[in-house]
């Protein structure tokens, strides 16, 4: 039995994603593996119904939880409160509590040069990252007050690294890095621990990059020092999984290095 059962988690972006050889394909599929192997029940949102219901089937099937699959899309013209809050509702009326909000969910138009650049473009990725990342941790924070749980956004190299063809993303992710700062320090009084993780896992879009453009693949995308990218699920799953724990908190903005290299910063 895991340390999670009877919990509640909510995972944006957790639609169903597999590589060739049948591991988890995407860190929000990854990240919902890695709870359902601890015993959390799940709300899992995306914009995808049919891979929410696949991601439904393969985890109560393989694991003793119960997933409760809503679509959910935070964009420039939704009613994003009511999108949001419509999921927050379905995770209490059907577990009574939530103990970790897990933002995973991010669209970008990635390798468009900034001076290029349209508003909509940035946009998108604002509100499905930024924007998104807000109105979860806002519309969660009393009922993780209630649980003493646990956020974990997600932040990113690219950002960090200043990658090309990555002005809007990275603008999101770094808003995501600074609002959880921010989070950190205002909600530890609550018992909430909010925390960023930056990955690099090997995902079924770096997958099927890698096989129409060998090549260019080669050229542009570097192998970390490590030998290899980061699994969706026993690395960057796992340590989220860490981050839950009751026994794994952290000072407002301590900067640890976890098993395998990973850095997190709160």
């Amino acid at each position: 039995m895991g340390f999670l059962v009877g919990k509640t988690a909510i995972i944006t972006g957790a639609g169903f994603a597999a590589l060739g050889n049948g591991r988890p394909g995407s860190i929000g599929y990854g990240t919902a593996v890695a709870y359902a192997r601890e015993g959390a029940n799940l709300v899992i949102t995306g914009r995808n119904v049919a891979k929410l219901e696949r991601a439904r089937e393969e985890l109560e099937a393989s694991y003793p939880v119960k997933v409760v699959p809503v679509r959910a899309d935070v964009s420039a013209h939704g009613d994003n409160e009511a999108i949001v809050q419509n999921v927050v509702d379905r995770a209490l009326s059907e577990f009574g509590r939530i103990d970790v909000l897990i933002n995973v969910a991010q669209a970008s138009a990635s390798g468009v040069a900034l001076a290029d650049h349209t508003r909509d473009q940035f946009e998108l990725a604002l509100y499905s990252g930024l924007f998104a990342t807000f109105y979860y941790m806002r519309a969660c924070h009393p009922h993780l007050k209630e649980t003493k749980g646990s956020v974990i956004n997600f932040g990113s190299g690219a950002a960090l690294a200043g990658s090309v063809g990555q002005a809007s993303y990275a603008a999101a992710k770094e808003g995501i890095r600074g609002l959880s700062r921010v989070a950190a320090a205002e909600w530890a009084a609550d018992g909430i621990n909010v925390n960023v993780v930056c990955p690099l896992a090997w995902t079924m879009q770096l997958e099927q990059f890698q096989r129409a453009h060998p090549d260019v693949f080669a050229a542009n995308v570097q192998v970390p020092p490590v030998g290899r990218f980061g699994d969706a699920e026993s690395d960057i799953g796992r340590v989220c999984v860490a981050l839950a724990s009751p026994d794994f908190k952290f000072v407002t903005g301590e900067t640890i290095t976890v098993e395998g290299g990973l850095g997190l910063r709160p």
